[in-house]
């Protein structure tokens, strides 16, 4: 048990305080059970400045007496326990049988207690209880403790990146697997009945060959995005044009237009729109979203690319670029999930289209370091339409 004494320098606020509580204690124990408590009726300075002390911390706090009534809170454990009242016993708002249990052992044994528990409504969440009983110098018997004082600590952002992180290392571990299986597979059959076979040979040397290309796309997309990760909070200072980068973009993708039969149309000002950003991230940027609007909507025969100027509610300019397809367009309950890594609207669709699962989440990043915004917007058979927005800089087209 921790002991807090004053070092013999008279009648400290803690030893007045354990001198209170001890005396409460026997008022408690000598009064009818059905009478009225007169502990409540004011608040004493050593309760008071004990408030003042729980408050300033950041975790959740209570402190209880040697009778498990609560003497003092802040904010943060009345959020976590609404039920909380001064001078009443605390297993009565505390909802979780482990911590009332802790709060026992704590008392009897006098050592410290750490429990976890968890809450499923209204959102999974889970936290840890510390339970540490506090002997206020010598004015208490052996055995018993002063206060016992309860800290939590939530621990739900680290339980969901835990479970973040596998989600992530079994959806590449399935991502690399699929591919890898097929050469593997192909190679067992060139080695075997198809080695003096030349036609086989030379259809399965080019399936290998694309599977090898997903496996180094999807490789190089995590590496891009462990880079942009790195440096989230390191905002790109390097004046860009965006739209040279956009008709740079649609330039290269020209190709796959025209083996998709499709018509890029590009409507932007005289002026370029100038931010300041990283170039090759920005590109990267406009690849996946052009390249997704010329695979996933085919079917409309044209994507439409609009670059404005525009003006935010604060008065500030800022660069609008918008993609939009005509082709079969997107579920609305798959809409705020397609920047998840990973997630597909179909998989199989995805796949076949060279796809990783990985472009949108890597546009959300790389907005994210730019400080942009991304906004998606779609009705089944009317196409969809992928709008960003960046902060437009005062730099001189001069210096791009």
């Amino acid at each position: 048990m921790s002991a807090i004494d004053d070092g013999g320098a008279g009648p400290g606020w803690l030893v007045r305080l354990s001198r209170f509580l001890r005396a409460r204690a026997e008022e408690r124990a000598a009064a009818p059970t059905d009478a009225p408590s007169s502990h409540t009726v004011s608040t004493p300075p050593e309760i008071v400045l004990l408030d003042a002390v729980v408050s300033g911390m950041s975790d959740p706090v209570v402190v209880l007496d040697q009778d498990g009534r609560v003497i003092a809170f802040n904010a943060q454990a009345l959020a976590l326990a609404p039920a909380l009242r001064r001078g009443e016993p605390a297993s009565i708002a505390l909802r979780m049988p482990e911590l009332v249990e802790a709060i026992r052992a704590a008392n009897l044994t006098g050592k410290a207690q750490r429990i976890e528990f968890s809450a499923r409504l209204p959102s999974p969440r889970w936290s840890e209880a510390f339970v540490a009983p506090i002997a206020l110098g010598a004015v208490h018997g052996p055995g018993r403790a002063g206060v016992v004082v309860i800290t939590v600590h939530d621990l739900t952002p680290i339980r969901r990146a835990d479970d973040m992180r596998a989600d992530f290392v079994a959806n590449v571990s399935h991502e690399l697997r699929t591919p890898l299986a097929a050469i593997t597979g192909f190679i067992d059959t060139l080695q075997g009945p198809a080695r003096d076979d030349a036609a086989a040979r030379s259809r399965f040397l080019g399936i290998m060959q694309t599977q090898a290309w997903r496996m180094a796309r999807l490789i190089d997309d995590l590496l891009s995005l462990s880079r942009i990760e790195q440096r989230v909070h390191q905002r790109p200072d390097t004046p860009v044009d965006l739209v040279g980068i956009v008709r740079q973009v649609a330039d290269g993708l020209q190709p796959l237009a025209q083996d998709r039969g499709m018509e890029v149309e590009i409507t932007a000002p005289a002026t370029p729109l100038v931010v300041l950003g990283d170039r090759d991230e920005l590109t990267r940027l406009f690849e996946n979203l052009i390249e997704n609007g010329l695979k996933y909507g085919a079917s409309g025969k044209r994507i439409a690319i609009a670059c404005a100027a525009a003006n935010t509610p604060g008065g500030k300019g800022e660069a609008v670029v918008s993609v939009r397809d005509y082709g079969p367009g997107i579920a609305a309950e798959h809409l705020p999930r397609l920047t998840e890594r990973f997630y597909r609207v179909d998989v199989g669709e995805s796949r076949a289209q060279g796809g990783t699962g990985l472009g949108l989440a890597l546009v959300k990043h790389i907005l994210n370091r730019h400080q942009g915004r991304l906004s998606i917007d779609s009705k089944e058979g009317e196409g969809a339409t992928f709008t960003v927005r960046l902060q437009l800089s005062p730099a001189a087209p001069s210096r791009l």
